[in-house]
């Protein structure tokens, strides 16, 4: 029987809150410590079984009894690949998953970023570079939308949200590990690595005298690399010179603007059209 006030006693083989492997997996809710250990957590089914996919990527798992049953493919898969499966209570999985319907799935991932000279070495010919974008949700749905067009990477520029956080993670829906990520990269580094290898930098402005698929629209067959901009005020005039234009998406409707996800959608579909030859 357990004492008011002290801890309820866990079923053998849970773990508890206070054990150091729930520690250590809480404190990456925290991204100095992410930055510290050079590891994440990817929480549902989703992003677990694309994380299991890659070799090496995943460290331990965690899951609820329910999760286990549930999820037993995964798990399996996860022990079969000499990974340490710890089962852990569904408060527990409330804290690790930061959701308040959590799957009852949770792998710890180390880091899978690469420099930004990886990503020039494959010659990209569609590139999204995210310019102080502040919203997880925003950011992880733009990774999600760049895998679905085929493009070849995405690049985090400094002063962006960290592609690790939770939030982000969740909305790339699996697709973080799908494509090259590159992290904290100042953007004037990164409009020269573009330039150099020969990609167009096309800023999407929903000011600009150019439209998208106008008459004087880019040639969007190029490779070509987009810069979105913060959520709230878009790129700045200083920012929006280093590119070599900027493009407008058309508003048709009584719409004032399209939100940061839904423009990328537009201009990264429509440089994949035109990129394999489409109209």
């Amino acid at each position: 029987m357990t004492r008011p006030g002290s801890a309820r006693a866990q079923p053998d083989g849970v773990l508890s809150r206070r054990s150091a492997a729930v520690k250590a997996a809480r404190q990456l809710g925290k991204r100095a410590f992410r930055e510290r250990a050079r590891l994440f957590l990817a929480e549902g089914p989703q992003a677990v079984r694309e994380a299991l996919a890659r070799p090496d990527v995943v460290t331990e798992l965690f899951v609820t009894d329910q999760g286990r049953a549930r999820h037993r493919e995964l798990a399996d898969r996860a022990a079969a690949a000499g990974l340490v499966v710890r089962e852990v209570s569904s408060e527990v999985m409330t804290e690790l998953a930061q959701t308040i319907t959590p799957q009852g799935i949770v792998a710890v991932c180390r880091f899978i970023d690469v420099p930004l000279t990886a990503l020039l070495a494959r010659s990209p010919r569609l590139v999204a570079v995210l310019v102080s974008v502040r919203d997880p949700g925003n950011a992880g749905t733009v990774v999600r939308t760049a895998d679905a067009a085929g493009a070849d990477g995405v690049i985090f520029a400094a002063a962006s949200v960290d592609p690790y956080n939770a939030k982000c993670v969740r909305s790339s829906a699996g697709s973080l590990f799908h494509l090259p990520v590159v992290a904290d990269t100042p953007l004037p580094a990164v409009i020269a690595g573009l330039r150099a290898g020969g990609v167009q930098v096309l800023a999407a402005d929903g000011s600009a005298s150019q439209v998208l698929d106008g008459a004087d629209s880019p040639d969007l067959a190029r490779p070509t690399a987009w810069l979105f901009g913060n959520e709230a005020w878009g790129l700045p005039a200083s920012l929006l010179v280093l590119a070599d234009a900027a493009v407008a998406v058309p508003i048709y409707g009584q719409a004032e603007s399209l939100n940061l996800a839904a423009a990328a959608a537009v201009c990264l579909y429509a440089s994949a059209r035109s990129s394999r030859g489409r109209p």
